[in-house]
């Protein structure tokens, strides 16, 4: 990527319903990001930046007001972006220009990831046609009828498939991000990343349904 271990972007798109955890999840993952035994504030792994299509706040799920570091059109280069999902997804899937900036970016990025419902908006782009990915549980069947081109798995939590990686529903979100930073760092930074965070991480192939996979 051109970049030292210490300076990768990681830019998260949120929007009007986005789902609280979805895009904060990954937000405190790689903001708290650091290498084992390291308390010091800096530095950090990873520089996060909030990324909405205008500069105006944002009200996501349950009424939080969030204020983007950036837009669509003037945030700085990305290495990583985090796709969350949330009751707003919808009326992103007929967004062109949010669509179209999701596919822009993956031609651009090391990593494309979604967490939750997110993936409808990388399969909206054509971004998952003929791979694997997983979404929220109650969205399983509804992503398997209007993307037939994508295997859905409804029994992993994290889905890898390289420089895509899509997540299950909400909390997931967080998973993704440790297995992440262990991918491009190692076990033991994510391991000390989640004790900072004190969470307890959950397994990448963990059923997250019980639909038929």
């Amino acid at each position: 990527m051109g970049k030292t271990e210490q300076n990768r972007t990681v830019g998260i798109l949120i929007f009007d319903g986005v789902e609280v955890l979805d895009f904060c999840g990954p937000f405190e993952v790689f903001s708290v990001a650091r290498l084992p035994d390291d308390d010091r504030d800096e530095p950090a792994l990873f520089k996060v930046v909030t990324i909405a299509e205008s500069d105006r706040l944002i009200e996501s799920i349950g009424g939080l007001l969030v204020k983007p570091h950036a837009t669509l059109s003037d945030h700085p280069p990305l290495d990583i972006l985090v796709v969350p999902g949330g009751s707003g997804r919808r009326r992103q899937q007929r967004n062109k220009s949010v669509i179209d900036w999701i596919v822009a970016q993956s031609n651009q990025v090391a990593l494309l990831t979604s967490v939750c419902t997110g993936a409808f908006l990388l399969a909206e782009g054509g971004l998952l046609d003929g791979r694997e990915a997983t979404t929220h549980w109650s969205a399983i069947d509804e992503m398997r009828a209007q993307y037939p081109a994508v295997t859905v798995r409804s029994d992993q939590r994290i889905v890898d498939q390289g420089s895509i990686v899509t997540s299950a529903g909400i909390s997931a979100g967080i998973d993704m991000s440790l297995h992440i930073v262990a991918h491009l760092h190692d076990e033991k930074t994510a391991e000390w990343t989640a004790r900072r965070m004190e969470y307890e991480r959950r397994s990448p192939l963990s059923a997250t349904t019980t639909v038929p996979a």
